[in-house]
C-alpha cells in the first residue's frame, strides 16, 4: 500500500524533529531508562548477561548471506557475526564507531614499499565451525572469488581487482585452477598473508575490513550457493536458512573469547525473518517482539508521525546522520542525458524541498548540495545549482527551462528507477516525476526489489540502455568512513561492471578517475581530504548526480534489546557485533 504523510503530520514531524536533539525520557546512555539519541552518545542497556533469542527483521530479503558477494551496510555489519574480516570497527556511539581495530587480524598492516605492500598477521587458535583451523590460505582464497569470479559473485565492490599487482593475468579461482592462485596475494605460512599493490594505498587497513577479507575455506566453497550454508569463522553458525523467509543463527561452538576481544557472545540464538512489512515490523519493535530491524533504515512514515507526538515513545528513538546521501543518478549514456546541458536542467528541475518532505521532512536530512555527506572528511559546503523558491514555496524553473532549450531535446520520455520495498524512495522518485513534468521530460517509474536491485537492474548497464532509463534513485553509503570509501565506487570509471554496478551514472571521466588514483597513493591526511572536496565539485560540474538529502535515519530502540549504539561506520545503524537481549 502506497505511504502517504499529511501534511498534519509532516508539521508535526518538523517541529518534534527540532526538539529530538534536547529531549529526554530519563537517563542517559547505558543507563537502564531511555532518552532520546542515547545510543548515538553511548552503549544504552550495557550488560554482559548471556541467553535468549534476538529477533531481527527485514522488509525484503538481503542480495546474499555471502559476506564475498554482498554491498549493503546492514550485511557488512551482520556478517561479522559468522564471518570475521582482517580488520573492523569498534562498537561505539556516532564517529567514535569509525575507530578501526583488528579483527581477524591481531594487529593493523605493516606497509612496505611505500604503501604498495601490506603484511597482516593473523590470531592463532581461530577456528572454524568445524574445528579446522582458519588460515591465511583462506584469506586469500576469499579475496580471489568476491573479486575475480565476477559473472558468479557480482554484488560486491571490485576494489582488489583494480588494485593488486598482477589482476590482469588471474581469471578467477573457478576458472583458474593452478595452486599459486593470484600471485600478487602472498601467503608465507598459515598465519601470515601479504598483498602486493601496484600503486600505494594509504588506507588500505580501512579496505580490508569489507567481508570480503573474511575467510573461505575452498572446499566448501559453492559459489552462488555459498550463501546458504557460509563456514563461520564468527562467534555465530547458521543452524536453518530458507531462502527468503528465515535464517537462524546459533552459538559456534568453536568460537573462542581468547582469539577474539570483540565479541561477547551473548544470545543462544539470532533468529532473521524476511519479507516482512515494514509497518509490522515498527510495530513488533515496540511489542518487543522484534529487537532489530536489519536495515537500518528507520521507521516508516506513520510510525514516525506517532513515535514523534508521543514523549514516552519518542525517549526511544535515535536520529543519526549514517555517512548517506540521497540523491538521483543521472545516467550519461542514455539519451538526451549525454549530453550536459541537459542534465543540469535535470539538476534545477528537481524540486529538492518537495523531496524532503516525501523522505518525512527535516529529520530525515537536510537538502543537499554536494556529493560529499556533511559527515565524511573533505566535505566543503557549495551549491552550484542554486534553487530559488516564491513566498508560496514554488520553485523558479527560469534556469532548468533555459538549460531545457540549450540542451535542445524538446518533449523527451525516459525511465526512473526505485526500489518496490522502500516506500520513501518510490515517494521521492514520484516527486522527481513531477518536477520534471514541468520542464517536459515524462519519467515512468520502474520499481523492483532491493535484492535484485543492483544485480538485475539498476547495476547494469546493459539493462539501463535497452529500457532507456535514464534516472535512477540511490541511497549512498560510505565503504569505509573516508572521501575515498564514499566517492570510489561511484564516481571512478574502473568501478562500473556489468551487474552489480554501483556507478549508476556510468561516468568515466580521466580527470576525476586520476584524482581518485593520485590522492589513494598520498600518505598525507590533510592534502586526501582536499582531493576529496576537488571530486565533489568537478562531480558535480559534470552534473551526473542530483543531491538531494544527507540521509538522517529515525530509528526506534527496542528497550527489549541490550548493547545497543548507534554508529558511524554502519551508518548510523545499530553495532549488530553484541546485541543482547532483556530475559
Amino acid at each position: 500500500m502506497r505511504r502517504s504523510v499529511p501534511v498534519a503530520a509532516i508539521a508535526a514531524i518538523s517541529s518534534a524533529g527540532l526538539l529530538l536533539a534536547g529531549c529526554s525520557g530519563g537517563k542517559d546512555a547505558s543507563g537502564g531508562a531511555s532518552a532520546a539519541n542515547a545510543a548515538t552518545k553511548g552503549i544504552v542497556n550495557a550488560s554482559d548477561a548471556k541467553g535468549g533469542t534476538v529477533n531481527y527483521a527485514i522488509s525484503d530479503a538481503p542480495e546474499s548471506f555471502d559476506p564475498g558477494n554482498t554491498y549493503y551496510a546492514f550485511i557488512y555489519n551482520f556478517s561479522r557475526l559468522y564471518a570475521r574480516p582482517l580488520t573492523t570497527f569498534k562498537p561505539a556511539p556516532g564517529e567514535k564507531g569509525n575507530e578501526l581495530v583488528p579483527d581477524l587480524a591481531e594487529s593493523m598492516g605493516k606497509p612496505t614499499d611505500g604503501g604498495k605492500t601490506w603484511t597482516y598477521k593473523l590470531r592463532k587458535g581461530v577456528k572454524y565451525e568445524d574445528g579446522k583451523p582458519v588460515t591465511s590460505q583462506d584469506v586469500k582464497y576469499a579475496v580471489e572469488r568476491s573479486n575475480f569470479a565476477r559473472d558468479t559473485l557480482s554484488l560486491g565492490p571490485n576494489y582488489f581487482q583494480q588494485f593488486l599487482e598482477d589482476k590482469d593475468k588471474y581469471k578467477g579461482p573457478y576458472k583458474d585452477k593452478s595452486k599459486a592462485g593470484l600471485k600478487s596475494i602472498e601467503t608465507p605460512d598459515d598465519h601470515t598473508i601479504v598483498f602486493h599493490l601496484k600503486k600505494p594505498f594509504a588506507e588500505f587497513d580501512y579496505l580490508v575490513s569489507a567481508p570480503q577479507t573474511a575467510p573461505v575455506p575452498q572446499a566448501k566453497d559453492k559459489g552462488a550457493d555459498y550463501t546458504k550454508s557460509v563456514v563461520s569463522s564468527g562467534s555465530y553458525k547458521f543452524q536453518s536458512y530458507q531462502e527468503g523467509k528465515q535464517l537462524t543463527l546459533v552459538r559456534n561452538p568453536q568460537w573462542s573469547a581468547k582469539t577474539d576481544p570483540l565479541r561477547k557472545h551473548l544470545p543462544d540464538k539470532i533468529v532473521l525473518k524476511m519479507k516482512v512489512a515494514q509497518s509490522t515490523i515498527d510495530k513488533d519493535l515496540q511489542s518487543g517482539n522484534t529487537q532489530i530491524d536489519l536495515a537500518g533504515r528507520g521507521v516508516d512514515g506513520q510510525t514516525q508521525a506517532q513515535l514523534l507526538t508521543d514523549q514516552k515513545l519518542k525517549a526511544n528513538t535515535d536520529n543519526a546522520l549514517g555517512q548517506r546521501l540521497v540523491y538521483t543518478a543521472i545516467n550519461s549514456k542514455v539519451k538526451p542525458f549525454d549530453k550536459l546541458a541537459c542534465r543540469q536542467a535535470v539538476q534545477y528541475a528537481i524540486d529538492k524541498k518537495a523531496v524532503q518532505t516525501s523522505l518525512g521532512g527535516p529529520i530525515r536530512g537536510d537538502i543537499a548540495s554536494t556529493v560529499l555527506p556533511t559527515d565524511i572528511a573533505g566535505y566543503q559546503k557549495f551549491d552550484m545549482y542554486p534553487q530559488k523558491y516564491d513566498a508560496k514555496d514554488q520553485l523558479d524553473l527560469t534556469e532548468a527551462k533555459k538549460k531545457w532549450k540549450e540542451c535542445g531535446a524538446g518533449k523527451t520520455d525516459t525511465t526512473i528507477l526505485a526500489r518496490s520495498d522502500r516506500q520513501d524512495e518510490v515517494d521521492a522518485a514520484t516527486t522527481v516525476i513531477d518536477s520534471l513534468k514541468k520542464i517536459g521530460i515524462n519519467a515512468k517509474i520502474q520499481q523492483y526489489p532491493t535484492s535484485k536491485y543492483f544485480s538485475d537492474y539498476a547495476g547494469v548497464p546493459k539493462f539501463n540502455k535497452k529500457n532507456n532509463v535514464g534516472l535512477i534513485m540511490m541511497q549512498w553509503g560510505s565503504d569505509f568512513p573516508t572521501g575515498y570509501g564514499y566517492l570510489q565506487q561511484i564516481l571512478n570509471g574502473k568501478a562500473i561492471s556489468q551487474s552489480g554496478n554501483t556507478n549508476l551514472s556510468e561516468l568515466d571521466d580521466p580527470e576525476i578517475n586520476k584524482l581518485l588514483d593520485t590522492a589513494i597513493a598520498n600518505t598525507d591526511q590533510a592534502a586526501r581530504e582536499k582531493a576529496y572536496a576537488e571530486i565533489d565539485k568537478k562531480t558535480m560540474e559534470q552534473a551526473v548526480i542530483v543531491p538531494l538529502t544527507y540521509f538522517k535515519v529515525l530509528m526506534y530502540r527496542s528497550p527489549e534489546a541490550t548493547n545497543l549504539v548507534s554508529t558511524s561506520a554502519f551508518s548510523g545503524q545499530y553495532d549488530y557485533l553484541n546485541v543482547g537481549v532483556k530475559k
